[in-house]
């Protein structure tokens, strides 16, 4: 088999109402879409969410030219041929690149071995326990909202919710954690992503203020880079640290693992290399008896999470974040009233564009 052509396509839509983190706000959704063929007719996809305003996979050129007329089944030889830092750097646009690349290419290699891709990955389980991530803050967003929020989540049956924090006092921060406990009762897990937002030491006093609410994570509370104060970090609360969204490639993955501050690893499959690099992030974890929750949208990351032995959640972003997704691939997923999601049982990853819908919002 050889691959004939490798393009990538950008479609971008509005939100209903802008969505805001501990550090940042987006007014819009979109994904990116790397489509490979080749000349025995198999069609592979890799997909991602928008960077903001931007196209995520703006150097798929740069590497289309290396892939036509190579075998898409040679995955090891053929990310290794991407992965040039002195010519595309070592993480960013390069790594996000190879990484829509990467996954068409394992949607090739499952559809050619008539698998659906968690079982050529290993197949360790069908369903995997899900959260809902989701308690963004928004303009005039109360308490009294952010309760309704995830108590919604919590009704649909998924075994806990994350929120996020970081943008306000820790004073405020603090009673909303307090309330959005009150609302999902004692049992279900209840996890904190501040996505950078705080210095060490005022994460240290957050997270003393809301350690009685039997918080399962405490996600990426400094900037990704901060190794000394994720250290400083964990050794001053008993809420485990969670880290990984923004570390790019099995390297990276090392030096995270290495301060020992991190128990629950975040690997966004689509931007840190795809899913031969995630596979060999999960291994070193596990050599670590560390957990990995995936970052980010469902489509890939249910599949990897049926593989992984260490996989305990899987994130799943709701119709409040975006009412398009579910709608924008020919597949989707629904959570199962135990609170799982169940891996797609079609050949190779399970999702092609749905292109009658996503032509509306093409970006040119």
């Amino acid at each position: 088999m050889k691959i004939t052509d490798v393009k990538h396509e950008y479609f971008r839509w509005p939100r209903k109402t802008p969505l805001t983190n501990g550090s940042l706000t987006y007014t819009h959704c979109g994904v990116s879409v790397v489509t490979i063929q080749t000349d025995e007719g198999i069609t592979g996809y890799g997909f991602s969410g928008p960077v903001l305003n931007k196209d995520p996979f703006l150097l798929v050129d740069q590497f289309s030219e290396l892939m036509i007329g190579e075998d898409p089944l040679d995955t090891e030889r053929l990310w290794k041929k991407m992965y040039v830092p002195k010519l595309y750097g070592r993480r960013g646009w390069s790594t996000r690149a190879i990484s829509g690349i990467d996954i068409a290419l394992w949607d090739i290699k499952a559809k050619k071995a008539g698998m659906p891709l968690y079982k050529l990955l290993g197949g360790y389980r069908t369903q995997v326990p899900t959260y809902i991530g989701g308690g963004y803050y928004g303009p005039g967003k109360t308490i009294a909202d952010l309760q309704k929020e995830v108590e919604g989540y919590i009704k649909v049956g998924v075994n806990g919710v994350k929120m996020k924090v970081g943008a306000l006092s820790v004073r405020e921060d603090a009673a909303r954690v307090s309330a959005v406990r009150e609302v999902i009762g004692p049992d279900k897990v209840l996890m904190l992503d501040a996505n950078c937002a705080y210095r060490y030491h005022d994460a240290i006093r957050f997270a003393k203020a809301v350690e009685e609410y039997d918080i399962y994570c405490f996600e990426e509370p400094v900037p990704p880079d901060d190794y000394e104060g994720m250290k400083k970090i964990a050794q001053a609360t008993v809420i485990p640290l969670a880290a990984g969204e923004n570390e790019y490639t099995k390297y990276g993955f090392r030096d995270l693992i290495l301060t020992h501050a991190v128990p629950i690893l975040n690997p966004a499959p689509f931007l840190n290399g795809g899913v031969t690099e995630t596979m060999k992030i999960a291994a070193f974890a596990q050599a670590f008896d560390l957990e990995i929750a995936p970052h980010g949208d469902q489509t890939i990351n249910v599949s990897l999470g049926a593989a992984i032995p260490n996989v305990t959640y899987v994130e799943y972003y709701p119709e409040q974040y975006d009412s398009l997704w579910n709608d924008i691939f020919d597949y989707s997923l629904k959570i199962n009233a135990d609170g799982t999601l169940s891996a797609p049982d079609r050949p190779g990853m399970g999702f092609a564009p749905n292109y009658d819908l996503l032509n509306r919002y093409r970006v040119q």
